[in-house]
């Protein structure tokens, strides 16, 4: 009897190790990557996949940081050209000044604006009602909108080629601007718009909705309209905010095919000009924001995205007086929502301190050139490498598609490179200063004995550079 229940016991004590040691164990995936050049030469360059600023201030909300923006080769930035700038004070009179200042401190980026023209003058618009799309009168709002291209592209010489009409029509004052569109009404208005953007230069790009919600009428309603002859559009623009990857992939993936069904728009560029995580429930681990944005970017990449824009640069607060083109509820809601609730979109915050999100954009900047192979890739392992001049650039990370995800543990070869120095490097976003961390750096002769071989758990980035 002793002796049954010892065995019992023994077979019970060894069941419940050996299911701990399958749940609790803690061994890696083996990944092996291989980063080699194409037999076919190909070129890549992510920095189309760029930024945007605005709809907050009438002052230049990013100037202190032009030297460290410029770094991260910005093709565009978007900007809202809200009212706030009060480019119609008087009929027939016209202030440039605080637009401009914001323009400049673009190109002192050397990006090119993107201008999403979503002001509403209270001349024109005596009204303040968000429903209230129409002007007094279409020709005077024509010729303020022909003013503004000539200034910008005349007589300022801004180089300014895209030109966005309205932002997210479809919600409105909850978009942060003064105008809530009906499809058909929309539609006029862009007509109108359009062609006082083409008076001024025929050559602009001229598109939109920039809509809050992708599937909305407005958008299918200004494809069909534009195919049929009715007005130009050169791009599509939309806006989505979500902390899967995939689904900011899966609207590309649906604008592309609204966009097929139409065979007069075939050369339309696709433009997701507002983009970051959930905007409700933002995932506050530090290393989520950086992994996102580099496997959201892979998605734009794949799926043949023309441009994008993170939204935003900095996070910043409002001055409600400056809206007073909203109701009072409109204002309430702009006030609170930036100056009472904790912000986690920009590349910097509220302080003008640096995000790790920075840093993701960073490495991105670094993919230019000749695109490099890299093999060996998982659904969750994945990464970009290009080379350019005697620098090749690899960036590799481990973002999750399931909600808990795994360690890997990467062996990675270099096989085309047989002399050079390597340096492997890490970005670290848990560290106040000094984000990107060099781990091991040495002859790429040793590469051949000790390969470069580093544990890349859920969200971690890996950069390396070697050098010819």
């Amino acid at each position: 009897m002793i002796r049954d229940t010892f065995l019992r016991r023994a077979t019970w004590f060894l069941l419940f190790v050996l299911h701990s040691a399958s749940v609790f164990s803690t061994e890696a995936a083996e990944v092996e990557l291989v980063v080699e050049m194409p037999s076919t030469p190909e070129s890549i360059d992510l920095t189309r996949y760029s930024l945007g600023q605005g709809g907050l201030s009438d002052s230049p909300m990013f100037e202190q940081h032009v030297e460290q923006l410029t770094q991260l080769k910005p093709q565009t930035i978007r900007l809202f050209v809200q009212e706030y700038f009060n480019i119609l004070p008087e009929r027939h009179s016209n202030n440039w000044e605080t637009l401009d200042k914001a323009i400049e401190v673009i190109r002192a980026t050397k990006a090119k604006p993107i201008l999403s023209l979503c002001f509403k003058p209270s001349i024109l618009f005596p009204k303040v009602d968000q429903d209230t799309v129409h002007p007094k009168s279409y020709k005077e709002w024509g010729e303020l909108v022909t003013q503004l291209v000539k200034h910008c592209n005349e007589q300022r010489r801004f180089g300014i080629e895209y030109w966005e009409i309205g932002n997210e029509p479809d919600i409105g004052e909850d978009g942060g601007c003064p105008y809530r569109f009906q499809p058909k009404d929309y539609l006029i208005y862009y007509t109108r718009t359009a062609e006082a953007i083409r008076r001024a230069d025929p050559r602009a790009k001229i598109g939109g909705p920039a809509l809050a919600n992708y599937k909305s009428e407005i958008g299918d309603a200004l494809l069909e309209h534009c195919n049929n002859g009715k007005a130009p559009l050169h791009f599509f623009s939309w806006h989505v905010y979500h902390n899967n990857p995939s689904y900011l992939r899966q609207s590309i993936k649906d604008v592309n095919e609204k966009i097929a069904r139409y065979p007069k728009l075939k050369n339309v560029e696709t433009i997701l000009d507002e983009w970051n995580m959930s905007l409700e429930k933002p995932i506050l681990n530090p290393s989520f924001q950086p992994a996102f944005i580099l496997e959201t970017t892979s998605g734009f990449y794949e799926e043949g995205l023309s441009r994008s824009a993170y939204y935003h640069i900095r996070d910043y607060f409002v001055d409600p007086d400056l809206f007073s083109f909203m109701s009072s509820k409109g204002r309430l809601f702009m006030a609170h929502w930036w100056n009472v609730m904790p912000q986690y979109d920009g590349l910097y915050d509220q302080q003008g301190q640096v995000r790790p999100a920075y840093y993701a954009f960073k490495l991105l900047s670094l993919i230019r050139g000749d695109k490099m192979l890299i093999k060996g890739t998982t659904p969750d392992v994945k990464g970009f490498a290009a080379s350019q001049s005697k620098w090749n650039q690899v960036v590799i990370w481990n973002f999750p598609q399931k909600a808990r995800g795994e360690t890997a543990m990467v062996t990675m070869r270099f096989p085309t490179f047989q002399k050079g120095r390597f340096r492997s490097m890490q970005l670290n976003s848990t560290r106040s200063v000094n984000n990107l961390e060099i781990l091991r750096q040495g002859d790429v002769k040793e590469l051949e004995s000790e390969p470069l071989r580093f544990e890349l758990a859920p969200y971690d980035i890996r950069w390396i550079e070697v050098t010819q």
